[in-house]
């Protein structure tokens, strides 16, 4: 069992926390155990045993409820000898230097997205975490959805022919709760507006899907929003040189779109369960796939790679390059120039 601090407990922190717990007794009800592909069920190999937050009068109560000792700081977290590893859901700015200190407190790290706001301390995260030996997981939680395995088994598989195109969307109405002092309010930590809170995920996406970016162009600004910017849309190009049409809008209606164009056939999901095909020539098909907990999944994942079981399926190298992506997308925006991804 992977014994786990949580880091930052708003109401991420606390979802991450919720997708786990009380998953690990076999003794539990099925509700409350993660159910296997084989109809077994499998428990979490993860619990939450600490914790620190920025606010720790308000989350007191709620730390005693799912029995989790509240430390006085990140530095007593790391200290703590029964911690083996942390889950970072702490803002983006505090990233970088919280994971090269869990790695040199020989402490497996999770961390919640964006990974960091610049590709060198990315680099420098994931270098500490390799010469301290400790396992560090990225939380793009997407890569879990069965749609996307088989979209992914699809394309591997010729389903589409040569890849064309590829369209993501990833928009919500999360701006409307933000406000002054809030820490996601703030540009510094909120560049190009719904980026960090849900783009980022998809550019994940793309990466997992369709391969490396090799250049952005970005237009982003704040149309309605007196916080951050509202709307923000790039036209990229991959490494393969498919191109990318993508839209991330703070203060929209929720929707999650991706889809592959190609020469024989396009695939498209919206939401996370429902995937259609169509070919060029035939019948397709839309299907409609289970609901999945996602987060207890990651979770999972990464307690799995932990105890040397399978690696964590987001490799460390696509870690950095999301990065990058994203580091080039705040420079084209800035300059109004296409930005190569280093």
């Amino acid at each position: 069992m992977l014994d786990a601090a949580i880091v930052g407990m708003g109401r991420w922190g606390r979802v991450l926390v919720e997708s786990v717990h009380g998953r690990n007794d076999f003794g539990a009800a099925d509700s409350d155990l993660r159910a296997a592909p084989s109809g077994h069920r499998t428990p979490a190999g993860i619990r939450f045993v600490a914790g620190s937050t920025g606010t720790p009068e308000k989350a007191r109560d709620w730390a005693a409820e799912k029995g989790i000792r509240l430390l006085g700081s990140y530095a007593e977290v790391l200290a703590d000898p029964a911690v083996k590893a942390v889950v970072l859901a702490t803002p983006h700015g505090q990233h970088a230097e919280q994971v090269v200190q869990a790695a040199r407190a020989g402490k497996h790290v999770f961390v919640e997205k964006p990974f960091t706001l610049a590709k060198a301390d990315a680099e420098r995260a994931v270098a500490a975490c390799r010469e301290a030996g400790v396992v560090m997981a990225l939380g793009h939680n997407r890569r879990f959805l069965p749609a996307v395995a088989e979209m992914k088994r699809m394309l591997a598989d010729g389903a589409l022919g040569t890849l064309l195109h590829v369209e993501g969307q990833f928009s919500g109405p999360g701006a409307l709760a933000y406000k002054p002092g809030m820490w996601r309010a703030d540009r510094a930590e909120s560049p190009l507006g719904g980026m960090g809170g849900m783009g980022i995920h998809m550019i994940d996406m793309i990466i997992n899907l369709a391969g490396r970016f090799r250049e952005v162009t970005v237009r982003s600004h704040a149309r309605v929003s007196t916080t951050i910017d509202d709307t923000t849309a790039m036209l990229g190009v991959l490494e393969s040189g498919a191109t990318v049409g993508f839209a991330t809008l703070a203060l929209a209606p929720r929707l999650w779109r991706v889809a592959l164009f190609g020469t024989a056939g396009m695939l498209e999901l919206q939401t996370h369960e429902r995937l259609t095909f169509q070919p060029v020539e035939g019948e397709g098909w839309t299907r409609q796939y289970p609901k999945t907990d996602i987060e207890a999944a990651e979770l999972a994942a990464f307690a799995a790679a932990v105890r040397g079981e399978a690696p964590y399926p987001l490799p460390v190298e696509d870690a950095i390059h999301g990065v990058a992506v994203f580091e080039a997308m705040i420079g084209a925006a800035a300059s109004g120039s296409s930005y190569a991804v280093a």
